[in-house]
């Protein structure tokens, strides 16, 4: 029978969201938008022993700035909540009752002393300790003790958890999305906990019979569960919902930029860039974190960006807007083998936003980081300042970096072409030259270069060094925007006093 098609993002509450979480969410979303389906938020915070104050408000935060509409969630609620895992306690016992009747589960008192010295004794003979079919009868569990005995145990308050009674000699096997079809040796498999000495559920439990309840398609989550898969499935047929078992999809890991290991939370720190959408603020220097938004890149780039992060569209294509994304999405395109972070390429994808952005729009974008730096200016004024910039910078705090000539004086002259342009003897020529800028009514970028280029001509000048020295002038660099834009824009009062200002420190450059 036919589905519809639900995908939840499952994250912990236990800190920052990396920035694969936001990839495992992102690919959630393209497929259940395509599919007309739902994307639900489900809070699996049934370890409160790590359970980190504000980790959920930023998962919903980071979601919300990247663009993932959810359509349920612990917010928004839904037929199918509650949607944190901590309220969700009672639902659990039943199902833990349901499999230790059927005889799918038991019940383990070995407490973590037993299990520790078990542990070592194993190490001591070079072996591995797994508490499975091999070692139940060495154990202290209700496999080996009566009904009766069992329930004056249960009485007593004893404390226990419920382990999964894993079935020997079966194949279990999992029909990968990703990576075709996969098969584990039930043998290798440990009895995993379902339920711990605190009666709160562990992943396993909590997982499987929440995405059987909320009715859950299809399950995209990162490679490192795919060997937890096979007890999924294993819950699955324990509980009898083997026709309910979702379409599993495990994605590659996204790899350290020299392509060695899985990028990690400290990645960032260590190679200069964020790996978390936004910047968080933990109890200590280690634990805090800039975010992709607070280093400058527009939500839009960096889906795009983590969207290539392990999917190929099969096409020439680079540039998807979120729409087009989920048009072309496909499960089948997702590879197989890591993909490594490129920071370099995130940052070509912002630049192609920021180039491709309405000047309007983009001057409100920038106006937080303009603010920052303590500029007032006017939205006609930033918005030129858009239109001069957005071509030469990848990141919006660039703006008012890289372009600070253009909100505030020139703090360095660039030595290299003063000392090869300028001649105090000059100083004649370019007083004229000003005089005939303060003259200019029309004060637009056409008028300007008509004008200053026909004196250049009459006074039969250098027109590369006229341009050098003005340039530098303005703005202390020749990098840049066009210096008639610059001139056009900063206006004739500012470019003149910037002009009178510049010739004394050429002078200063030029003798030393």
């Amino acid at each position: 029978m036919a589905r519809d098609f639900r995908v939840r993002f499952a994250p912990s509450p236990t800190g920052a969201l990396h920035i694969g979480g936001i990839r495992t969410a992102l690919y959630n979303y393209l497929l259940a938008k395509q599919k007309g389906g739902k994307f639900i938020l489900r809070i699996e915070d049934t370890d409160q022993g790590r359970y980190v104050e504000g980790a959920e408000d930023y998962i919903v935060e980071a979601l919300e700035w990247c663009g993932l509409e959810l359509d349920e969630s612990p917010k928004l609620g839904g037929a199918f909540g509650p949607y944190r895992q901590s309220e969700r306690k009672d639902i659990y016992k039943k199902y833990v009752d349901q499999l230790i009747a059927s005889g799918k589960a038991y019940y383990a008192f070995d407490s973590s002393e037993s299990l520790a010295a078990k542990r070592a004794a194993y190490e001591a003979e070079k072996k591995t300790f797994k508490y499975d079919a091999s070692v139940r009868a060495e154990m202290d569990n209700s496999l080996l003790i009566s009904a009766d005995a069992l329930q004056a145990r249960l009485n007593s308050g004893e404390a226990y958890t419920v382990r999964l009674k894993v079935p020997i000699d079966e194949t279990v096997t999992v029909e990968d999305d990703v990576r075709g079809k996969v098969s584990f040796d039930s043998n290798e498999l440990d009895d995993k906990i379902l339920l711990k000495a605190d009666g709160m559920p562990t992943y396993h439990l909590a997982n499987v019979v929440d995405d059987y309840l909320m009715q859950i398609s299809h399950v995209i989550r990162g490679e490192e569960w795919l060997p937890s898969t096979a007890h999924h499935i294993l819950l699955y047929q324990a509980f009898g919902w083997a026709d309910s078992i979702p379409h599993f999809a495990h994605l590659p890991l996204i790899l350290k930029p020299n392509g060695k290991g899985k990028l990690s939370k400290r990645d960032g720190a260590k190679f200069g860039f964020p790996v978390f959408p936004l910047s968080w603020e933990g109890k200590s220097a280690e634990d805090s974190f800039e975010g992709f938004r607070e280093y400058g890149f527009l939500p839009e780039a960096l889906v795009n960006f983590l969207a290539f992060l392990g999917w190929n569209p099969g096409t020439e294509q680079e540039i998807f807007s979120l729409e087009e994304l989920v048009a072309a999405f496909d499960v089948e395109k997702i590879g197989k083998s890591g993909a490594r972070f490129d920071i370099e390429k995130g940052t070509w994808f912002n630049q192609q936003y920021l180039i491709n952005s309405s000047n309007a729009i983009l001057a409100k974008q920038i106006r937080p980081w303009v603010e920052a730096k303590g500029y007032e200016v006017s939205n006609d004024y930033l918005e030129g300042v858009c239109e001069l910039m957005k071509e030469r910078v990848s990141l919006l705090k660039d703006f008012p970096e890289t372009g600070y000539y253009l909100f505030e004086a020139v703090k360095e002259y660039e030595g290299k072409p003063v000392r090869k342009n300028w001649k105090p003897e000059f100083r004649a020529a370019f007083d004229e030259l000003l005089s005939v800028i303060e003259n200019i009514s029309d004060f637009s970028v056409s008028s300007l270069e008509e004008t200053i280029k026909a004196f250049i001509a009459e006074r039969e000048l250098r027109i590369g060094t006229v341009f050098q020295i003005l340039r530098v002038g303005v703005s202390g660099t020749l990098k840049g925007p066009s210096v008639f834009d610059m001139i056009a824009l900063l206006g004739k009062e500012e470019t003149l006093e910037r002009m009178k200002k510049a010739y004394v420190q050429f002078d200063k450059i030029k003798a030393q």
